[in-house]
């Protein structure tokens, strides 16, 4: 094989999968051992890795084209030999230039200053890593890296409030999965999992901006923000409709994945209530959402899709408490008559919603439930009927500064 072309050699080398059969292969011959060597764009080491700064040293000068590695320690005890460090890690990241997909999984000795120095990385997993708990490798990697892709799983250090740190980096951001570890006083009711310290009430929100998220993944997601606008979409056939983005496919995989969500802010911008298929998914797709998940907070605004059939749907929800509907044309009295029955409901906002009457207002009032009642800029709703309906009642035909601020903004909060 000394006598074939190099450029032959290569292309024989590229079509072998197996990273045995390639190991095999490169003792054959110098030749083929620098080449597979050259080559090589991923590997895949753990327990028999030599952490020794001289000997990874000579593994990077190996393989010099490495784009990604995996480092996984599962199954690792003490009698294995040492972890590799902080110290070796940085010998991968300063040795290997081209390095930018890294996975570090049950990696006991690399903490947060490890990962300061990964900055070239567009994809980093982690799992199971419980040193790493602080955020200031969030801050920095948000701030100075490349990141498009972050999976952190198991993490005890780590919790939903840390990635606020990330700043900027979530604008980058293509894929973002999160899945804590859960804690001692989580508890679980039939197939739906609650965190006890969760308020989702809480004046404590924060948003991320993420103008290029294209997969999200966290199986305890308990809060979701959503400001949709219109898209063009072209079919097979050469036929193009305007929607947005998110389809019924969406939410089942919302439902199915993030069993733990609590509040939802849905929000559309350019949608024309004459034409409620611009929204890209269905009445029944949304309901099924809220029916799987124990959604306690709900906010609606622009939502086209959504009628009294609907509000029928919503009021047979156990778990919501909080209902905010802002210029949903579609909603009129009779979507009052089965709200006012959600056996949970206490806090209603009603905001430019004009075909909400004094009449729907009057079921509220029959039912006795509300603890909290804002009407702002509904037309067709008189002071006199709001008073009394609940404990505590808010009244105005002027716009709020908030209800400026999600009509200008669109609703992404």
């Amino acid at each position: 094989m000394e006598d074939l072309p190099e450029a032959l050699l290569t292309e024989i080398l590229k079509r072998i999968t197996r990273t045995s059969d390639l190991n095999s292969l490169s003792l054959v011959s110098k030749q083929l051992y620098k080449i597979e060597g050259n080559q090589r764009g991923a590997i895949r080491v753990g327990s028999g890795l030599c952490t020794a700064t001289k000997a990874l040293t000579s593994l990077c000068a190996r393989f010099p084209n490495l784009r990604k590695v995996e480092i996984d320690y599962s199954g690792w005890i003490p009698g294995h030999g040492k972890q590799l460090d902080n110290k070796g890690l940085s010998v991968f990241s300063s040795h290997c230039s081209s390095l930018v997909d890294l996975t570090l999984s049950f990696c006991s000795c690399i903490d947060d200053s490890g990962l300061v120095g990964c900055t070239s990385l567009s994809a980093l997993h982690l799992i199971g890593c419980e040193k790493i708990d602080s955020v200031e490798w969030l801050e920095y990697l948000g701030r100075d890296g490349p990141l498009e892709e972050l999976v952190v799983k198991n993490c005890k250090g780590i919790n939903h409030h840390d990635f606020l740190k990330f700043g900027s980096g979530w604008m980058k951001l293509q894929k973002f999965e999160f899945e804590g570890k859960r804690g001692r006083y989580d508890s679980l009711t039939g197939d739906v999992v609650y965190d006890s310290s969760y308020d989702a009430h809480s004046m404590d929100l924060y948003d991320f901006c993420c103008e290029s998220l294209k997969d999200l993944s966290c199986n305890n997601l308990k809060s979701i923000s959503l400001w949709l606008n219109l898209q063009l979409y072209s079919s097979d056939v050469g036929y193009c409709e305007t929607r947005t983005s998110f389809t019924d496919n969406s939410l089942y995989a919302l439902a199915l994945n993030c069993r733990m969500l609590q509040t939802v802010d849905l929000s559309f911008t350019g949608c024309s209530p004459d034409w409620p298929s611009e929204i890209g998914f269905t009445q029944e797709g949304f309901l099924a959402l809220i029916q799987s998940c124990p959604i306690r907070v709900l906010v609606q605004n622009t939502a086209n899709f959504f009628d009294d059939e609907g509000m029928k749907g919503l009021s047979s929800s156990p778990h919501l408490e909080t209902l905010q509907l802002i210029l949903c044309h579609a909603v009129t009295d009779a979507g009052m008559r089965f709200i006012a029955h959600t056996p949970g409901l206490s806090n209603l906002t009603l905001q430019l919603c004009q075909y909400i009457t004094d009449v729907g207002v009057a079921e509220l009032r029959r039912a006795h439930k509300l603890e909290s009642l804002v009407i702002e800029c509904c037309g067709e709703v008189s002071l006199q009927a709001a008073q009394g309906v609940a404990k505590s009642v808010h009244y105005s035909s002027n716009y709020s500064d908030d209800l400026r601020k999600r009509i200008g903004l669109g609703g992404y909060y």
